[in-house]
């Protein structure tokens, strides 16, 4: 990993818990609004990061577009921005609120959520660990969306897919509201740790991560033209519409990019929109033509001649792989 981005991970300011379990047998689906709880978890806040590792089993989940992201056991579900989303099994059921199968807060113990049609009846279960982060960064700005609204991490064999899966087993075992959290270092900082090793794989393929793209993302001409490329990304920009949308004159902004970037204005675009692209293929069941419309090409053939050069294989070869290798 990159010594630029482990930097600048080590410096992000976190808090936050472990705040629910949930036990869902099938079939089971429900929908959350975790903005709608931000203040009770989190007094004075208008955001929320919300993961969800999944210990056993599997789910999907998705944000107000529909699109179904697919998680297994050790996968990491990430909301950067606390969007609402629903999350549901492999069998149909009937869509419930959240809010219905939870105590009202505050919590004096750690609640279980179970759900589920098969409660009782065999369904197969799936156990998922919840929790909620907070942070002044720019990264987890609502506004800026530097993130997907949803992104599924697998983290690789090795120490820190080893050190998370403790962290679950702990957190399973031990995990208290923090209200009623005894000053355990390790139970404060296990929702910031776990999040600091998923983002620094997602992150690890983000174009121009080790140029300082998340420096980019407090520069005050950068941030705004990364927040539309990031918004907007089926968008046939130029950079002259790039930049008047941000107030700043075309040579300014180019400028800034190669600067900061290392790359104009629009290559950077093409890397976010291959990087959005891999996520898609490897975590949805998108199909290729559909996934080329969502990250702006007209064609499936042009999004294919131009993943191929990003990634050296086909977009349905580079699925196929992903596939086997999980």
């Amino acid at each position: 990993m990159n010594d630029v981005l482990s930097s600048a991970l080590a410096h992000l300011r976190l808090e936050g818990a472990l705040f629910f379990r949930s036990e869902l047998t099938e079939p089971f689906e429900f929908e959350s609004s975790p903005l709608a709880l931000a203040d009770a978890l989190v007094p004075g806040t208008d955001r929320l990061t919300l993961f969800h590792i999944v210990a056993s089993g599997s789910c999907w989940v998705a944000v107000d577009d529909g699109v179904r992201y697919r998680a297994e056991a050790g996968d990491v579900i990430v909301m950067p921005y606390g969007d609402h989303y629903v999350m549901g099994g492999v069998g149909s059921a009937e869509r419930v609120s959240i809010l219905s199968l939870l105590d009202p807060l505050p919590w004096m113990v750690m609640p279980v959520l179970r759900h589920g049609g098969g409660q009782g009846g065999g369904g197969r279960r799936t156990e998922i660990v919840c929790g909620y982060l907070h942070s002044p960064d720019p990264l987890f700005d609502p506004a800026m969306r530097a993130l997907p609204p949803v992104f599924v991490v697998r983290l690789p064999s090795g120490p820190a897919a080893g050190w998370v899966k403790a962290s679950i087993d702990y957190a399973m075992a031990e995990a208290v509201p923090p209200s009623n959290r005894s000053p355990n270092l390790i139970a404060t900082r296990l929702p910031e740790l776990v999040l600091i090793e998923v983002l620094r794989t997602h992150l690890a393929s983000a174009p121009a991560i080790e140029h300082g793209w998340m420096a980019a993302l407090r520069d005050p001409v950068l941030a705004p033209a990364l927040a539309l490329l990031h918004q907007k990304p089926q968008h046939r920009w130029t950079v002259t519409e790039l930049a008047a949308a941000v107030a700043t004159s075309r040579s300014v902004l180019d400028d800034r990019f190669r600067q900061v970037l290392r790359q104009s204005p629009i290559r950077y675009l093409t890397a976010w929109r291959m990087h959005l692209a891999t996520e898609l293929l490897a975590t949805t069941a998108l199909s290729v033509a559909v996934i080329a419309q969502r990250v702006g090409y007209d064609s499936e053939e042009a999004f294919s001649r131009a993943f191929k050069r990003e990634q050296g294989a086909s977009p349905s070869h580079w699925r196929a792989t992903v596939s086997l290798r999980t």
